[in-house]
């Protein structure tokens, strides 16, 4: 039995200064020991190749194994050893935390969306860590009810996350999702907004969403696999009947797709969606007859996507069939199948269609060209097009709640490093637009005293890689001021510059941030994703390493005050870079971090192992588990010194199991030179996302920069 004792920590009376090997020489940590990891015998043997893995057991708290107690202890141990390390930043961090929890304006009201006869918003109150779901009847001088109050249904519970709220057709029963354990496993219940009871529905394993029926009886909703938690079947549930009786009415048979449904914004169809990286099908079925069979609207075909938009007269679709960047067709709504498909917005090259916000007469369209976000306003009546202009070098633009079909008016949000999150609504007919909301900011902000850039790296094959910064006016670019690398990388999710509050205590103390848009992103269109994804995918993490040479070679930073930062997959990029080029950075902060990527592939009985393996390929294949391996962080760690690194993670994480960054800590710590820090912060209570509260997120903040800000010298 491995012992306890060997989890111990020795704390020294005296700090001791960082050796000679920290290029900074402004850190000083305690004379503290960190756990070691017992190591137990375990080979993985895969294609003919044999593998030793060590800290395999640390699966066992997942796989409910002989060794799930040495885990916990472990973690705790773990756990106890960071705080230790950190001990003389408490302070620090609690100045932090209550310096970004006074930015946040406590009492605030969401801008109110019509729906149905209903103007509906959430509102927050002074001190309370969660919101109340409202809604008024007519207009906004109505009496409010509070459907939903998430602050007194979170008392009691470490963790509570509400998602999907639905009211049904005839307005009197709300659906909504409720998760308390962070795996991302929702309990689906329906309140009487009459009575304000709930109902004896409950359905457990979903994920969260009831999308109704127009009798507002029936509902569908999507479940998922206990083990996996694959979203595999889509049910339906009539109220008042048992859960058990639920038919099933689509069985998803390929288990690297993804499922759902939907309504559409008419009112008229539910839409299943299925769909993985490279192909996809939607079934349909008209609102009215939920008891009918959905229909394919058109079957799948190998490397197609498609999705739907219902209009009154016709449905749009949305395809990268011939088409790398998408394009959109349309085609008559009782002939569905491809080959009466008319092209609306044909295939451009430059320019990549994003999606589609539907109205009575007009369309939405949300595009991307040069790295860009973009909106359209396209007419119904006669096609004609125009776009919005925003004037800023680096921002974002999305549509907002969009709910009203028969709406003039479409609303969308707006960002940028130096703008706070502001909602606007735009009347399509008169192009009148109108700041309904900015973000407040308490205590002043004033965006004039930020400055934000747009540079481009040049990848060592030639591509241009896009940067977005930040920084306070005074910013020297001498090579001396400190730097944080973002980025993130991987399915096609491109990261794009929005205001964060809490960034301007990073800012503030001379900090500039940066976002580097590289390759596994959409920024620059489809192919910038395909060239990120599979057996591309280590240009990921070599656009990465070019930015931050670029940055350095600018003046902007230097090796000594270098910064990453990435989660989950971009956790993954975080482990990558620092075996790429490890003295690149003085600290790298990687957040629930993907980084047994051969391991994890391997094991289809790990969350969403199957769902990923059309974006990192499947190690059944001997090509892709031979690629895989050789870019994988967790296998390519070597004798050699790496940077002073902060790794987090979430015990109920559903996403990246808590072992993958254990394991890797693990044997870091048993193999690296030098003696640069590495700490793992595992929160116990909270999976992927960590924190469900307003506030206590930024907890985890205030622990990052002071890590940061330790290295850096910076104490105040």
């Amino acid at each position: 039995m491995y012992k306890k004792w060997k989890y111990m920590i020795i704390i020294g009376a005296m700090a001791i200064a960082c050796s000679d090997n920290n290029i900074n020489h402004l850190a000083s940590w305690p004379d503290a020991t960190a756990p070691v990891a017992a190591k137990k015998p375990y080979v993985r043997v895969m294609h003919g190749d044999t593998v030793p893995d060590p800290y395999y057991w640390m699966n066992d708290y997942f796989k409910k194994g002989p060794d799930s107690t040495m885990v916990l202890e472990y973690l705790e141990a773990e756990n106890a050893y960071t705080a230790a390390m950190l001990k003389d930043t408490e302070g620090l961090q609690e100045r932090l935390f209550q310096e970004m929890k006074g930015r946040v304006k406590e009492k605030d009201e969401s801008v109110p969306y019509l729906k149905n006869g209903y103007y509906y918003y959430t509102r927050t109150e002074e001190g309370k860590q969660y919101f109340k779901f409202c809604r008024k009847k007519g207009h906004l001088e109505a009496q409010e009810e509070i459907l939903l109050d998430v602050d007194v249904l979170s008392e009691g519970h470490p963790y509570y996350a509400a998602t999907g709220f639905s009211v049904s057709p005839d307005n009197k029963l709300l659906a909504f999702g409720v998760d308390t354990v962070s795996r991302r496993e929702y309990t689906i219940y329906i309140k009487d907004l009459e009575t304000g009871a709930l109902l004896s529905d409950r359905i457990d394993r979903t994920e969260g969403e009831a999308t109704w029926a127009n009798d507002s009886k029936t509902f569908f909703y999507t479940s998922k696999n206990p083990v996996t938690l694959l979203s595999e079947k889509i049910k339906r549930h009539r109220l008042g009947t048992a859960t058990k009786g639920d038919a099933v009415v689509y069985d998803e048979k390929d288990n690297t797709n993804y499922i759902g449904v939907d309504k559409s914004k008419n009112g008229r169809y539910i839409m299943i969606y299925s769909g993985g990286t490279l192909s996809s099908e939607v079934f349909i079925l008209d609102a009215n007859t939920p008891e009918a069979a959905f229909k394919s609207f058109q079957p799948r075909r190998k490397d197609v996507l498609y999705s739907v938009t219902a209009l009154a007269d016709r449905f749009l679709i949305l395809t990268n069939d011939g088409a790398k960047n998408f394009k959109v067709v349309e085609s008559p709504l009782d002939k569905t199948t491809k080959d009466h498909w008319k092209d609306v917005i044909p295939h451009r090259a430059d320019v990549l269609v994003a999606g589609l916000d539907e109205f009575k007469d007009f369309v939405v369209v949300s595009e991307r060209k040069n790295g860009l976000t973009q909106m359209a306003v396209r007419s119904l009546k006669d096609n004609s097009q125009h776009y919005l202009d925003f004037g800023e070098p680096a921002y974002t633009v999305y549509p907002s709640v969009n709910e009203d079909y028969d709406s003039q008016v479409v609303r969308y949000g707006y960002t940028s490093l130096v703008t706070p999150s502001s909602t606007f609504d735009y009347n399509m007919s008169t192009r009148e637009k109108t700041l309904k909301k900015q973000q407040e900011v308490v205590g002043g902000y004033h965006a004039q005293n930020y400055v934000t850039e747009r540079q481009f790296a040049t990848a060592a094959d030639g591509t241009k890689i896009p940067i977005s910064l930040v920084y306070r006016k005074g910013f020297k670019k001498n090579g001396e001021a400190p730097l944080l690398l973002y980025a993130y990388g991987s399915y096609g999710m491109s990261m794009d510059p929005t205001f964060s509050s809490s960034r301007l205590s990073l800012l503030d103390r001379g900090f500039a941030y940066a976002i580097a848009h590289i390759r596994g992103g959409e920024e620059m269109g489809r192919q910038w994703y395909e060239d990120g994804k599979m057996m591309h995918k280590k240009n990921t993490f070599t656009d990465f390493v070019d930015c931050a040479r670029f940055l350095q070679k600018e003046r902007f930073t230097s090796s000594s005050h270098l910064y990453a930062q990435g989660g989950s997959a971009g956790g993954l990029l975080m482990g990558a870079v620092i075996n790429l080029s490890p003295s690149l950075w003085n600290g790298v902060v990687a957040q629930v971090p993907f980084v047994d990527v051969v391991n994890t592939m391997l094991d289809e009985s790990i969350p969403l192992t199957t769902n990923e393996y059309d974006e990192w390929g499947n190690p059944n294949s001997k090509s892709a588990y031979d690629y895989m391996k050789s870019y994988s962080p967790y296998e390519n760690v070597e004798e050699k010194e790496y940077p002073n690194l902060l790794v987090t993670t979430g015990l109920h994480d559903s996403q990246v199991q808590y072992f993958e960054p254990a394991k890797w800590v693990a044997k870091l710590r048993a193999t690296k030179k030098g003696d640069k820090v590495v700490l793992l912060k595992t929160d116990m209570d909270y999976g992927h996302g960590g924190a469900s509260g307003r506030f206590d997120y930024l907890k985890d903040v205030a622990l990052i920069y002071a890590f940061l800000f330790k290295l850096e010298g910076i104490t105040d």
